[in-house]
């Protein structure tokens, strides 16, 4: 992925609390439909989440206009990186790597990069389309840390 590394979107947010509990809320496969901008439906999440070759079965888009498709572990580092493939056919792939680096016990720094892999958006890649996917990747952070700092976890039964 060489040459994808120099298009890669990249934004931060610092999170108040610890790397354990921010891997926590990635690897509950269920959850990801409610950090994850665009994504509207989980279907189904492999029992091994997010164990690499793993997969989230998901939906993006609003309905009547959504698709079908997965995302992918590709490498998971547990409190420190995930790398997903995330699918969205026709639209296309795309390589986000999710890193995070414990500033102290109780903040961490999290760094969504990602960028078009496949189909029409790698061909769109453009400073129009990085403008997009930081906005929608700022607000997915956002998200997350709502749900890292104020979701009570583990959640009880």
């Amino acid at each position: 992925m060489p040459g994808e590394q120099k298009r890669m979107t990249e934004v931060h947010a610092t999170m108040r609390a610890d790397a354990a509990r921010v891997f926590a809320e990635l690897a509950d496969g269920w959850a990801y439909v409610g950090w994850v901008v665009g994504a509207s439906h989980i279907r189904d999440v492999d029992a091994n989440w997010p164990e690499v070759g793993s997969k989230i079965h998901h939906k993006v888009g609003a309905w009547p206009v959504d698709v079908s498709d997965f995302t992918e572990s590709l490498a998971c580092e547990p409190d420190r990186r995930l790398l997903l493939r995330a699918r969205g056919w026709p639209l296309g792939e795309a390589t986000i790597e999710i890193t995070l680096e414990e500033r102290s016990p109780a903040l961490t720094e999290v760094t969504i990069r990602e960028a078009p892999s496949a189909g029409p958006g790698q061909w769109l890649d453009n400073p129009l389309l990085r403008l997009v996917l930081r906005l929608r990747n700022r607000e997915t952070l956002r998200r997350l840390a709502d749900r890292v700092e104020h979701r009570a976890f583990p959640l009880s039964a």
